[in-house]
């Protein structure tokens, strides 16, 4: 691979991506179309007002059907191949509409191995194991379109478990993750009043005080985490349950219709701009002529109130820069290391991120996603790509700190190393919680939680890290396919994003230099061929659902780029 290759590749990507930025600054990508997000919002629009909404219901009904495949399914995204969730979730819709769907009720039947009630709601639990946080929403749906006739058969929520200070939640074994308190409320105060029961009239006495918690909950835009599904499923159960008319009903319909795009489709989040614009920023640095306008841009983006989702602290940054986004551990480590990059100052804003970090940081020593103490349930767990990019964001700001406040952030980093070090796996890899790899049998996708955790912690400069980095190299190298690209997995399908994220990873070291060239050879063929930028599914959102980013293949490919070209 030729050096004037490689910046071929490279002028033409950073072209794509600067024409990608928006009139204020940041970048907001575009994350792809999601069959979940649009039935389950046809679905809500339909209980809260199908007359008033009967245009847009019809527009995502129509996309709906023109994406489905062939034997009656449909995946998570277009790119996506086929799953039982986003086929069961528009078979539930196109029945409340009145669409006629027996190919799709035949693809189900074999799903679920028969086409009774019970063998549906026991390969929906079955599916999502003991996180309930998506399977009782995807019941409940399917109950109220009348598809399961009987709820005694859905696990109940307990509503009333939300009226308690947030502080306890993590202490009660929730049956949800800790976004999911919005759905634990409205699905349990509808479960409630149509199942009925003993207890019913006590349960009751607990309801004002719970959609007191909800409205405060809710953003103001209407939208919960800025996600069509959670607002979807919430705004359906209100209905259902005597709130049709409810502020917080009406709100969810609005954001909805705000939301829907020009196809018909809603997307799986509204948008991860503040990620997107963190991942840039870390490319250009202080070599963008601008990079002083986009360090304010993004440290405006932190928060600077205790947060009302989840009782976070002041100081972290969540994914976008809309009301519906909560701070969380990647989006505030990325966003550290983009004003680094930027060569923004070492101030108030920068120790306030550092000690969110630190605050977030769960007892075993590793970084977990929104809230500390969680792990009974997988997504608040701690992963391999979150801590490991906490570790960077520590190490790359350690050096300025305050005297007094750097010894309490070395122990946080030593204590993050030690997780690490605990949790590896040389043979395997490090899976990370936030992407996978559709192809793979499993669907998960060590090469890239190694991959990038070998970049991040190479990246500090630190001995200790990048011994533990050096560790795991191992695996990367004999993953690689016949092709020069890497999959997320062993033998899996190589793909521009996994291939990027490894090469960035085997920059720090100067041997390998047949693995790097036959992996740069693959890269530039898919970029003669014309398929650099093809939308790749591998990012995973909460309870198994799938997505693309436009924006992926860019900001990943131009940083091993920038890696190489110095």
């Amino acid at each position: 691979m030729k050096i004037e290759q490689l910046k071929e590749m490279q002028a033409d990507a950073m072209k794509q991506l600067m024409a990608l930025r928006c009139e204020d600054g940041m970048w907001r990508g575009c994350l792809s179309s999601s069959a979940i997000s649009t039935s389950v919002s046809v679905f809500a629009l339909h209980s809260i007002d199908a007359q008033r909404y009967d245009k847009v219901i019809r527009g995502g009904i129509q996309w709906l059907k023109s994406t489905m495949c062939a034997d009656g399914s449909w995946g998570d995204s277009v790119e996506s191949p086929s799953n039982m969730t986003a086929t069961l979730l528009t078979y539930v819709s196109l029945v409340a509409v009145g669409e006629k769907a027996a190919e799709t009720r035949h693809y189900l039947n074999s799903k679920f191995g028969g086409d009774s009630e019970e063998s549906l709601i026991q390969g929906v639990l079955a599916y999502y194991g003991k996180d309930l946080t998506f399977s009782v929403p995807i019941l409940m749906m399917c109950a109220l379109a009348g598809v399961v006739k009987d709820w005694k058969k859905i696990p109940p929520f307990p509503f009333e478990l939300a009226t308690l200070p947030q502080k306890f939640f993590r202490f009660l074994n929730l049956p949800v993750v800790s976004y999911a308190i919005p759905a634990l409320i409205a699905i349990g105060i509808c479960q409630m009043r149509r199942k009925g029961g003993m207890l019913s009239f006590m349960r009751e006495a607990f309801v004002p005080k719970a959609m007191r918690v909800l409205t405060k909950l809710q953003p103001a835009d209407g939208g919960f985490l800025e996600a069509a599904p959670l607002t979807a499923f919430v705004s359906m159960c209100l209905a259902e349950g005597g709130f049709r008319e409810h502020a917080v009903t009406q709100r969810c319909a609005q954001f909805l219709v705000d939301t829907v795009r020009a196809d018909g489709s809603w997307p799986i989040d509204t948008n991860l701009s503040a990620w997107v614009t963190s991942l840039t920023a870390k490319i250009l640095g202080t070599e963008f002529e601008e990079h002083e306008a986009l360090s304010e841009i993004i440290q405006q983006n932190a928060t600077r109130a205790i947060h009302p989702f989840t009782g976070a602290a002041p100081g972290g940054w969540g994914w976008s820069d809309l009301s519906g986004s909560v701070p969380d551990g990647d989006d505030t480590s990325g966003a550290l290391v983009a004003l680094h990059a930027l060569g923004y100052p070492c101030n108030e804003v920068i120790v306030n991120g550092i000690n969110w970090l630190m605050i977030l940081q769960n007892n075993d020593g590793g970084m977990p996603t929104f809230c500390k103490g969680w792990g009974k349930l997988p997504f608040d767990r701690s992963s391999p790509d979150i801590t490991s990019h906490a570790v960077l964001a520590l190490g790359l700001w350690m050096n300025d700190l305050p005297e007094d406040f750097r010894a309490k952030a070395e122990k946080s980093f030593d204590r993050l190393l030690g997780w690490l070090e605990k949790n590896q796996d040389v043979q395997n890899g490090w899976t990370p919680l936030w992407f996978g790899d559709q192809d793979a049998a499993d669907e998960h996708a060590p090469v890239y939680g190694t991959a990038t955790a070998i970049d991040y912690l190479m990246a500090t400069g630190n001995a200790k890290a990048q011994k533990l980095a050096e560790h795991q190299l191992g695996f990367l190298l004999c993953s690689q396919n016949s092709d020069g690209g890497w999959g997320g997995n062993l033998g899996v399908r190589s793909k521009v994003t996994y291939t990027s994220r490894v090469l960035a990873a085997l920059s720090w070291f100067p041997e390998h230099q047949e693995v790097k060239e036959h992996a740069w050879d693959f890269m530039y063929g898919r970029y003669k061929e014309g398929h650099l930028y093809d939308e790749e599914p591998i990012g995973l959102y909460f309870s198994r659902l799938w997505y693309s980013e436009k924006m992926y293949n860019l900001t990943f490919l131009l940083w091993a780029l920038k890696q190489y070209i110095k």
